[in-house]
């Protein structure tokens, strides 16, 4: 069935309430005077009767939240690398679905047009019905070894995305998110069960520019850290913004804080193209890029990645054995040139590499 697309944001709301399902009681709380509590995101909505949260997606019928089910606004398979996943299966396919609405309104969203949809009238994404069945069976169907939720902000409709992981994880598949993190550890412990990745978008160091987006830094510090106790596998991504978040001062506290965590937890930072509401501003230079995988590698940091330059990234594209520096995984943009991990190893000296090879 084609997109319907809604030029009327109004009837693209009601549109969107027949695709919704009470949402998992693990997700919110009832209040006094037929509120509710939601937990989905940091924002931690206090909705009333009629009314919708943060994100216009989860919404308060007569004391009961509802959240988005059965549809998909995007379904395609794409390279694992572009999501981006490193240290997840390398030249294997995922199968990504996305949805509408987002918690945060970036500026720079790469995605606009469905994480948009329902703020700006100039983002005219559509919509058609879809099953988690349908899903899981095209996943197959296209040899994908994993299942992510993108394209939109997952943790809104966590729900739905739960259904889906169920049902692809008995039959063997990886599930994952990309995902802004601002997450509550409700939401991560309902997800992990049935979910494997956790890829983080670190936009800032900075809480006066988180606000700026909609969101906050504390929470999202706090998520990754959850997302590793927990045992999620996570990878971080900085998109590098000129005169946002590119200050020297700044990559190197967001190196920091990840080496804090853990040496191994894979950081890409990616350049940025003007887009959106930024469409007037310059694009990352790889200078600035350069400066930012300098600062993960000067963090202690043993996987740092360059990448969203067509290719044109280099050695830094490449995963190398932190102990012996061999060539592991080759990459241009998002194509592999060869795997030499073994069983999670290096073939050359047996040193351990994270992540998820199997």
């Amino acid at each position: 069935m084609p997109q319907q697309i809604y030029r009327d944001q109004d009837a693209l709301e009601k549109e969107l309430d027949r695709y919704s399902i009470p949402a998992n009681t693990a997700l919110y709380q009832k209040e006094d005077g037929h509120y509710v509590r939601c937990f989905a995101c940091a924002h931690q909505c206090r909705i009333a009767d009629k009314r919708r949260g943060i994100c216009r997606l989860r919404h308060n019928r007569e004391g009961m939240m509802f959240a988005p089910s059965g549809y998909v606004a995007g379904l395609q398979v794409d390279p694992i690398e572009k999501k981006p996943f490193y240290h997840v299966l390398p030249g294997s396919g995922a199968l990504s679905f996305g949805m509408l609405g987002c918690n945060f309104h970036c500026e720079f969203c790469q995605n606009w047009v469905s994480s948009q949809t329902l703020r700006d009238g100039d983002a005219l994404s559509g919509f058609r019905p879809c099953s988690s069945d349908t899903i899981v069976e095209s996943a197959f169907r296209h040899n994908a070894a994993s299942v992510i939720s993108t394209y939109n902000e997952p943790l809104i409709t966590a729900d739905w995305a739960a259904e889906i992981f169920e049902k692809a994880k008995a039959r063997g598949l990886l599930c994952g998110f990309v995902s802004n993190g601002f997450a509550t550890r409700k939401v991560l412990e309902f997800l992990r069960p049935v979910m494997d990745l956790f890829k983080v978008d670190l936009k800032c160091f900075s809480e006066e520019n988180y606000r700026s987006l909609g969101g906050g830094l504390k929470p999202v510090l706090d998520s990754i850290g959850q997302a590793l106790e927990l045992g999620f596998w996570v990878e971080i991504v900085t998109l590098v913004v000129p005169g946002f978040n590119d200050t020297p001062e700044e990559l190197d506290r967001m190196a920091a804080f990840i080496a804090s965590l853990s040496v191994d937890i894979p950081w890409h930072v990616t350049a940025f193209y003007p887009t959106y509401k930024m469409s007037a501003a310059l694009p990352t230079s790889s200078t600035s890029l350069d400066a930012a995988w300098n600062a993960g590698k000067d963090a202690g940091l043993r996987y740092v990645y360059a990448g969203n330059m067509g290719g044109r990234a280099g050695d830094k594209e490449h995963t190398w054995c932190p102990d012996c520096g061999t060539l592991l995984v080759q990459r241009r943009g998002f194509q592999v040139g060869q795997n030499r991990i073994t069983e999670g190893t290096c073939p050359d000296c047996g040193a351990v590499i994270a992540g998820r090879w199997n």
